[in-house]
């Protein structure tokens, strides 16, 4: 490797979440702050909560269906 080109590495950086959790990494910035870790992500804690996007899919094709069928009918 070449000298002098590659940032300071620390080995035990500290990371600080905005939910308290402190822990340490190795990184090139000595202080690191952020927003959610894997203590508090819905996915890590099992929080997370799953949208049923399939039953809005089937209703706007029955909809969609619904209104291009109107279109194609004569009206009396």
């Amino acid at each position: 490797m070449k000298k002098e080109i590659h940032p300071q590495y620390f080995e035990n950086a500290k990371v600080t979440c905005a939910c308290g959790n402190i822990f340490t990494i190795g990184s090139t910035k000595e202080k690191i702050e952020v927003e959610i870790c894997s203590a508090c992500h819905p996915f890590y804690t099992g929080n997370e909560k799953i949208l049923d996007s399939a039953g809005r899919v089937e209703k706007f094709k029955t909809k969609r269906a619904k209104a291009t069928k109107s279109k194609t009918t004569p009206k009396k």
